[in-house]
């Protein structure tokens, strides 16, 4: 918390600096870029991340339905040697709520923005939903 707010105290230092040194000119007040120092990463998971929803399931087919396909899917592909290039994240509700089957989104780098949204019988439709994830694999 100590470092959040020195940066925090760094950060407005800046911004009146400068509006002091531009004192003449107003401060555009639209489009203004901060200055941040927010460090950004390359995910592992470069090739898909995959949402399965955990509230899909509660009411229908038990509540360890999602759970249960997600770590299917973990341990599938960790079988495979894809782990590192996909992760499957439980998600809370995705909005879509499906009378039947729980909502899985795949999201990879190549999907701008269009990502997939699948219905997907946590039973039945196992292989067809790997078959589709390894799909995305660059």
């Amino acid at each position: 918390m100590k470092k959040f707010l020195q940066r925090i105290k760094a950060l407005l230092k800046r911004i009146l600096k400068r509006s002091a040194s531009n004192s003449q000119q107003p401060l555009p007040l639209i489009n203004t870029r901060l200055e941040t120092s927010i460090p950004t990463v390359s995910p592992r998971w470069e090739s898909g991340l995959v949402l399965v929803c955990s509230q899909c399931a509660n009411e229908q087919l038990g509540s360890t339905a999602s759970e249960d396909l997600e770590n299917w899917l973990k341990s599938r592909l960790k079988f495979e040697g894809l782990w590192g290039d996909f992760r499957v994240v439980s998600t809370s509700c995705l909005g879509v709520c499906p009378r039947m089957g729980i909502t899985v989104v795949i999201v990879s780098n190549g999907s701008h923005g269009n990502s997939p949204c699948l219905i997907v019988n946590p039973r039945s439709d196992r292989e067809l939903l790997y078959s589709y994830i390894k799909q995305n694999k660059d």
